[in-house]
């Protein structure tokens, strides 16, 4: 394997961060107080640009307020001469990172005030606040400065990320898949062995966490996440329509020989907590329904423990999600799939009916 150099000279932090002089605005670091105009100007931004989806002060407070964010240091608000905001720049990162310590960077301009400049300049002090969190972080990990764009977004909104020498790594697909008029029926997935599909249930949540951490540990991009980062970012959670399969009577002996088994499953199975094989965990964003022109429950988090794969366990629980999206009267079923996934999961999608309405690229530094 490669030996990497020291984080600190990887990330090639500069000791100060870019002046942003385009614009004439004013500026200062993001508080909660902010919640309110933040949310307006991402709602205006995305409407300007056709996105698929809305923001609620809600998401916007949650996304600010993690307990790990330091707004102080990682926000910039830009305000013009009637104390109007016009600009957001935002720098985020996740204590839980094990394999490559991640910063990506977020935010937008006004459409009014575009063509100005201030998007590169901006960008310029994301990218450099990124390179400082990741050689304050210590970790000697392959690095990463992130970002995203709908495909819809405007052709400068890409250039800006290629100019700025951020590269196109992955794509992601939304997929939708109708469930009233004629859409196909909803399959009827009959689990094996000591495998049961269970709702939902507070007491599972962190051994949901676990089998979610152990399903997408050959995920590129994928880090595991504590307990924090877990539940942070739930306004729009919908538990009743959440389903998890549960093994009654796992091999505990093979599922802890297994060096790839992590210190956290291995205390849960020792002190006999249950174990969850595979989940469904779905939302109900209200706030697109009428951007999209249809009622949807969308499927955050779906996976499958590695050791489980190929016992339809993750599609029992999807099924029994779109069953739960139908009965409560929604007209369909969306989720987002990164379009490499290693566990051909766009490939069983595309099976049971679902098709891409939008998409989206994730560009990024490594380092």
């Amino acid at each position: 394997m490669h030996q990497l150099s020291p984080i600190a000279d990887r990330a090639a932090a500069p000791a100060t961060l870019p002046q942003i002089t385009a614009g004439d605005l004013a500026w200062r670091p993001a508080t909660l107080d902010d919640v309110p105009r933040v949310t307006a100007l991402n709602n205006t931004i995305a409407e300007a640009d056709g996105a698929p989806y809305r923001e609620t002060e809600d998401e916007t407070r949650e996304e600010l307020g993690a307990a790990w964010r330091d707004l102080e240091h990682d926000s910039l608000l830009g305000f013009d001469a009637d104390g109007d905001l016009r600009v957001t720049a935002f720098v985020a990162w996740f204590p839980g990172d094990t394999t490559t310590v991640r910063t990506f960077a977020f935010g937008g301009v006004h459409p009014e005030r575009r063509g100005e400049g201030i998007g590169r300049e901006v960008l310029a002090w994301q990218l450099a606040r990124a390179r400082q969190i990741l050689a304050a972080s210590g970790k000697q990990l392959p690095a990463r400065i992130g970002t995203y764009a709908e495909d819809d977004d405007p052709a400068s909104k890409h250039r800006l990320y290629l100019h700025a020498g951020l590269e196109p790594r992955r794509y992601f697909s939304d997929l939708k898949r109708p469930l009233t008029g004629d859409a196909p029926a909803i399959p009827q997935v009959e689990l094996t062995g000591s495998l049961r599909l269970v709702p939902f249930s507070p007491e599972l949540d962190d051994a949901i966490r676990l089998a979610h951490n152990d399903a997408f540990r050959d995920h590129w991009g994928s880090q595991p996440q504590t307990m924090e980062q877990w539940t942070n970012g739930r306004s729009e959670f919908a538990p009743e329509w959440s389903y998890a399969v549960v093994d009654d009577a796992p091999d505990v002996a093979a599922l802890l020989a297994d060096e790839a088994t992590d210190a956290s499953t291995r205390a849960a199975l020792d002190a006999g907590a249950p174990l969850v094989v595979a989940y469904a965990l779905n939302s109900r964003f209200e706030a697109d329904f009428a951007v999209r022109g249809y009622t949807f429950g969308y499927t955050g988090i779906l996976g499958t423990r590695r050791a489980y794969r190929g016992r339809k366990a993750a599609l029992a629980a999807l099924a029994a999600s779109m069953r739960a999206f139908a009965d409560a009267g929604m007209e369909a079923a969306v989720l987002d799939v990164d379009t490499e996934n290693p566990s051909g999961a766009h490939g069983l999608y595309a099976s049971l009916g679902y098709t891409k309405e939008h998409g989206s690229t994730m560009y990024s530094i490594e380092l």
